[in-house]
């Protein structure tokens, strides 16, 4: 009887580093594989069989080994699955000398040989290896020579201004390979740009454009990150940048100079002082609102240090000199503190079900069509339709709920005003406004 031959599985590795030509029914992935599973044929009489799995890096890179199908056929070699890799050449497997180091000595740890069907060499002899790393040296220069060539290619053309490709700004379609203003969001990006000059807050700007609904390119909601990297953006100005450097470009400018230059000046101040002095310009949340235990009423004050903008509510007797020696009743209080103590206190207030059955009773009494289920589940985004409130808005709602807020050593009590529920859930659904003559 003779010996029965040992299957020898072999996995066909393929890849290609540009997606073009991926789509063709018959692309560069295929021939490859095409021409690894003819050479298994012909060492069939061996035992080698190819392997089910396919193992393709379409549109990868051999200059690194982070690569899906790369990796799905180490995991396997690791699992004992494989006995020989086969690739069209061997720069399919890797580009870089350092990483097919790595490679080899994961294949010597678990016994698995590899071929290149177009370069015919044993690397189980010296004279092998050495020749393996002479062709891996000559692609890893092939590989430093087209990058470098690319980059000099880059570097010329945005110094002609030229657009090279990538994600398309904000504001711009791409067409033939140019930048073309896109009206409806170059109107965007200017009014993003006016309004910053207006508001000077950048805080202030994200909470309005969020309820405006305004979204990126990719329909993303705006954050600050995202404002500052518009305004820094020169390609606005028409300009086409190179590692620092700006050159005239071949598109159209969104934004003027004079604007530019205000946008900028703005953003040259401190953002601490622009808060600061957004703040002072705020009305203060409680005024008129809140009282001491005595029924004293406080006032809102501040003071500052350097850059820096303290507010405070005081008790109008202190405000006047009048003497509270032997009284425990409060004399200041931090503005920050306490508005922001309050504000928490609506939050857990309006979760309450007999609120909601309040807001719905009163909210019936005005239109029909609504039911407590709709009030409370308005009620319960109320954290959010805050946090988007411009500080006047906040101030007008604060002045909707609040009753009066009182405070002690003890701590502190708030009255919440019922009858204006009606308007804030109506605020929350976005109704229209009811005319009060009718």
């Amino acid at each position: 009887m003779t010996e029965a031959r040992r299957r020898i599985r072999c996995a066909i590795y393929t890849r290609k580093s540009s997606e073009e030509g991926l789509e063709q029914e018959f692309n560069s992935l295929d021939a490859q594989r095409e021409a690894c599973e003819a050479y298994i044929a012909s060492q069939r009489h061996e035992g080698w069989l190819t392997m089910r799995e396919g193992y393709d890096d379409g549109g990868f890179s051999g200059g690194n080994l982070d690569r899906p199908g790369l990796q799905n056929l180490l995991e396997d070699i690791r699992a004992g699955l494989v006995d020989v890799i086969v690739v069209y050449k061997i720069d399919r497997l890797s580009r870089s000398l350092m990483d097919f180091a790595r490679l080899v000595e994961v294949f010597d740890k678990h016994k698995v040989t590899f071929v290149s069907v177009t370069q015919s060499f044993n690397t189980t002899t010296s004279m092998g290896r050495l020749t393996l790393n002479v062709l891996l040296s000559f692609a890893q220069f092939e590989r430093e020579v087209t990058g470098e060539r690319i980059r000099d290619k880059i570097a010329a053309s945005r110094a002609k201004g030229m657009w090279m490709g990538g994600f398309v700004p904000w504001g711009y379609d791409a067409v033939d390979r140019k930048l073309v203003i896109n009206e409806a969001e170059a109107a965007q990006i200017r009014f993003i740009f006016e309004r910053f000059v207006e508001l000077g807050s950048a805080t202030r700007l994200t909470r309005e454009l969020v309820r405006k609904g305004i979204t990126n390119k990719r329909g993303r909601p705006i954050d600050k990150g995202f404002l500052y990297k518009l305004f820094r953006n020169r390609v606005y100005l028409g300009e086409a940048v190179h590692k620092g450097t700006s050159y005239p470009g071949e598109h159209q400018a969104i934004i003027d100079q004079p604007l530019w230059d205000k946008v900028h000046s703005i953003l040259k101040i401190s953002p601490r002082v622009r808060a600061n002095n957004t703040r002072a310009q705020t009305p203060a949340l409680l005024k008129g609102l809140i009282f001491t235990d005595t029924g004293i009423a406080m006032t809102p004050t501040h003071t500052r240090k350097g850059e820096r903008l303290y507010r405070y509510y005081i008790s109008m007797d202190a405000l006047r000199n009048r003497g509270t020696e032997g009284q425990d009743s409060i004399v200041r209080l931090n503005a920050g503190v306490i508005e922001s103590a309050v504000v928490q206190k609506i939050r857990q207030l309006l979760r309450a079900p007999e609120i909601a059955a309040k807001a719905c009773a009163a909210l019936k009494a005005a239109r029909s069509g609504f039911t407590e289920n709709d009030v409370a589940g308005a009620l319960a985004t109320f954290d959010s339709f805050w946090d988007n409130l411009f500080p006047a808005e906040q101030d007008r709602t604060a002045r909707l709920l609040i009753e009066r807020v009182v405070v002690s050593q003890e701590g502190m009590s708030l009255d919440l005003r019922t009858s204006g529920l009606s308007s804030l859930v109506s605020d929350m659904l976005q109704l229209p406004k009811l005319d009060k003559a009718a």
